[in-house]
């Protein structure tokens, strides 16, 4: 790619902090590097601009980072991302970064199933998160933890507080959408983005554009399901069941919004989304089974079955690279709690419901509003 010029190279670089050096972070860190040079004008896919509000992908510095795992602690960012059990597709080779992931605490991010897999060094010390990310400059923290992990992310979004770093919440423990925590962050005059993540084009973005296309043509949900299997960490760790519970949760009201925002029900057994099984070779490949039931005139019977793969982790970070650069938008314009618009389109959980192409059209407008 031709190496993009522009006036607004004076804006700078958006300090963020990573939670969790995982595959999801691979991607992202490698994202980065992948479209450093990408045109203003050029087409970068999943991302809505490569120049977002004034700031281009490569404005974005990974400056912390922290881990548990023991590949990864101590080692720098650019050398972590390609640790195991890391397994994405390697598509860029980031330089070394000169950042050093730091050793968090253990809390609840690691269960009994994917201990064998994370080793944590017990003797290494625990870093001062907060200090951490004030002495690196951090404004923006990204969290990528285990699904499940309550305490921790609770941990990492009150270190954010602590330390004045806005927070992106990137999984299904709820953040941005627990009024008591979105007060938080709004007393302490920070913006918040959560919570877990929609991917570019995946299992619950396509069941939720489906379902709108049956009630879009007059068609009643009657039932549906959407099963996942894969083979990384996280497959592995929702075999912990009870780990599951706000998963479920966010993936199944992120499609049931969409029935009852059109005024129809859907009885809770007839609806099912959630994680099913590991698969070890399938590595970060995710393979999506979905049906959806149905009646067309006369009442005669139809039905919907889609089969998607998809590799899981690159497509969610181009949708990261734009949260974070919203989340950098909030801060500038010092808007406070949880970021209503992004949230509605880039979170599978917002604080508030919106149909994507309603909550694209919300972000188109919240950058014209606050960007540069």
């Amino acid at each position: 790619m031709a190496k993009a010029t522009s006036k607004n190279e004076k804006h700078g670089k958006i300090k963020v902090a990573i939670v969790g050096v995982g595959n999801c972070a691979s991607s992202l860190v490698q994202g980065i590097e992948y479209y450093k040079d990408a045109p203003d004008d050029g087409f970068v896919p999943g991302v809505m601009h490569v120049r977002f509000g004034g700031y281009h992908i490569r404005d974005i510095e990974v400056v912390a980072a922290f881990d548990v795992n023991s590949n990864k602690v101590g080692k720098d960012v650019a050398e972590a991302i390609y640790a195991e059990p890391n397994n994405t597709t390697v598509f860029a080779k980031v330089p070394k970064l000169g950042v050093t992931v730091s050793r968090g605490p253990e809390l609840d991010g690691v269960n009994k199933y994917t201990a064998e897999l994370v080793p944590v060094d017990k003797k290494a010390t625990v870093a001062d998160v907060a200090k951490v990310l004030r002495d690196s400059g951090a404004e923006a923290v990204i969290n990528y933890l285990p699904v499940g992990s309550q305490e921790a992310t609770e941990f990492y979004a009150q270190a954010a507080i602590d330390a004045g770093c806005g927070f992106v919440n990137c999984i299904p423990v709820f953040i941005a959408s627990n009024p008591e925590w979105a007060a938080k962050f709004e007393k302490a005059g920070l913006p918040v983005i959560g919570d877990d993540i929609k991917a570019q084009v995946g299992a619950t973005i396509t069941h939720r554009t489906l379902t709108n296309l049956f009630l879009d043509r007059g068609m009643k949900i009657e039932r549906t399901y959407q099963l996942n299997t894969g083979g990384n960490t996280d497959f592995l760790n929702m075999l912990e069941r009870d780990r599951l519970k706000y998963k479920k949760i966010s993936k199944t009201e992120a499609v049931q919004s969409q029935i009852e925002a059109r005024g129809q029900t859907i009885a809770e057994e007839d609806i099912h989304v959630g994680p099913s099984d590991y698969v070890p070779w399938q590595k970060d490949n995710k393979v999506c089974f979905i049906r959806i039931e149905s009646k067309h005139f006369g009442d005669v019977p139809m039905n919907l079955e889609l089969r998607l793969s998809v590799e899981d982790s690159p497509n969610s970070a181009g949708v990261a690279i734009d949260s974070i650069r919203c989340l950098k938008l909030a801060l500038d314009n010092k808007l406070k709690g949880a970021i209503i618009e992004p949230a509605a389109y880039f979170q599978k959980h917002p604080p508030k419901q919106i149909e994507d192409r309603t909550a694209r059209d919300l972000v188109e407008q919240f950058i014209g509003k606050y960007g540069k």
